[in-house]
Order: structure tokens, then sequence, then C-alpha cells
């Protein structure tokens, strides 16, 4: 049977991300608040009582933000790592927490989840690809430079929530402040629209079939502008836009 997979919100207002079976489901990162993300799962179909767990990539705020209301209500298993855990400023005791590690599978259900290390500006951060059968989604944002753990696993995927979150003109010709543009554009920072295709021509596999452009920047870069440049190298993958202001639909994924 396929995964379902959908896109709540990708953006630096927030950012999480569905994917599930017919019968489980997990959240990537919580940075809705809880009624938004009930809100949006109900508009798609999906239902919160099918989530099981809730994996978490890094504790900046866009990331973790309804993460306390959302896993107390439902009583959710959050999967973090220490270092994480701990700058993130979480309340402590009210939903249950488990230590995340690197390459140590966790299976929810038919599920596996598996995290690996990244380069971005946090204590610990991690990206995550999940896997059903022979099926895997992954998860790469708020990523600064692909290094070999993102080339691996992005080149197993079925389907990928990829960053592309500045075009490099508009961000070298915008508003920000140098050490914002600098913070942005480093090797800690995020991927550019340009990074993200060199990865996608790369190391795309022959068998991927969705990719969802995750994480654009509000003020350097545009929808119209990542989907003019992907489009000449698609060929059989699906190029989806996820929005920073509502969710995507849902996409089946494998068989």
């Amino acid at each position: 049977m396929p995964l379902s997979i959908a896109s709540l919100n990708s953006g630096s207002n927030g950012n999480c991300y569905y994917v599930g079976n017919e019968t489980e489901a997990v959240l990537i990162d919580a940075g809705l608040s809880c009624r938004e993300t009930e809100t949006r799962m109900a508009r798609l179909g999906l239902s919160m009582t099918q989530v099981k767990a809730i994996f978490i990539s890094h504790e900046h705020s866009d990331h973790i933000s309804g993460l306390p209301v959302l896993a107390r209500k439902y009583q959710l298993p959050v999967y973090i790592t220490p270092d994480t855990f701990q700058f993130s400023r979480i309340p402590k005791g009210t939903f249950p927490v488990h230590d995340l590690q690197a390459y140590e599978p966790v299976c929810i259900g038919d599920l596996c989840i598996t995290a690996f290390p990244k380069w971005h500006d946090a204590a610990d951060p991690h990206s995550f690809v999940v896997s059903y059968g022979n099926t895997k989604v992954g998860v790469f944002t708020d990523i600064g430079a692909p290094c070999e753990h993102v080339i691996d696993h992005f080149s197993q995927c079925h389907a990928a929530f990829l960053e592309a979150n500045y075009d490099e003109d508009m961000l070298a010709n915008g508003r920000y402040p140098i050490f914002l543009k600098n913070r942005i554009q480093g090797p800690q920072g995020h991927l550019s629209n340009q990074q993200a295709l060199a990865l996608f021509r790369q190391h795309r596999p022959p068998f991927m079939s969705h990719l969802l452009m995750s994480h654009l920047s509000k003020d350097n870069n545009s929808p119209q502008l990542i989907e003019y440049l992907f489009a000449p190298h698609m060929a059989d993958t699906q190029f989806i836009v996820a929005s920073r202001y509502a969710e995507t639909k849902v996409f089946q994924v494998g068989f």
C-alpha cells in the first residue's frame, strides 16, 4: 500500500509534515499551533487519531512552537535528541519524550523512521527518512549544504520534501542585514535554489515520483521562480511547491 504525504505548512512561520499509511502516521516537526494543525489535517481528510508520534528536527521555534500543546492534548510520544530537547526549553513531564539517536531506526507500527545528522545552526539538527516496506520519503530542510548524509538518503527516496530557501540574487540585493545574509547562505544556514537543483539533478533516483519544494523564503524567493528553474529537469517526477500559508494536497507515494 502507498504512503500518504502532505505538508501542513512550510516556511519560517511554521513547519509540519505528515507521513502515514492506512493505519498510522507521524508528524515531522510541529511548528503550527495545535488548532491550526487540527484544522489543516481535517481539511485534508486526515485524522489526528491516526498520528502516533512526532519527530523533531531541531529546536528553532518554527519547528517546535506548537509541540507542547499538541503532544500534551493527544499524549503523543515525541522523539527528539537530548541536546535538541535541552535547548528547546520544552516543559518536561506533560507528554512522553524519547531520546532520538542518529541511524537508530524507530518503528511506529509499520512505519520506520530514521534520523541522520545535517548541517544547520542548531544544537543537534537531524533530518528524517520514513520507510514503509520498500517506499521511502525524506524530509530535507534547514540544511546549510548537502553533506554526505543528505546525499546518501536523498538518493534512496521515492518522494522528498526538499528545501529551496532562497534565490542568490534576491538575497544579495534584498533588505536583510549583512549578518543575516551571511547566516542564511553560510554552511550551516539554508539551501539555495541552485544548491537544491544541483542535489536533485545529480542524485535523484530514477524512481522518485514526488518532489515537494519546501521552506521557501517569503522575501528571497518565489514559487514562480523555483518552478521555472526546476521545470526543465523534472522528467517523470511530480513537482509541488509547499506553501507557507496553507497545506498541500495529500499525495500517494509507492504501491
